[in-house]
């Protein structure tokens, strides 16, 4: 899939994440690779289970209670 190689690419050209986006965030600051990365982590975790999924059905509520 292009969108892996891509993203392979991207981490093996910036290996210590440091590289800054063209694309600030909200608040200003510039997005790095590592934080990307770790904001996937993040959002991975935060989904993963099924006793989430099953609260999330429940209450409506997305993310952290």
């Amino acid at each position: 899939d292009a969108a892996v190689t891509r993203a392979q690419e991207a981490v093996a050209a910036d290996p210590r994440g440091e590289r800054e986006s063209v694309h600030p965030r909200r608040s200003g600051e510039p997005f790095t690779l590592r934080w990307i990365l770790a904001h996937m982590v993040q959002e991975d975790a935060r989904h993963n289970g099924h006793a989430d999924l099953i609260r999330q059905s429940i209450d409506g509520q997305v993310g952290d209670p």
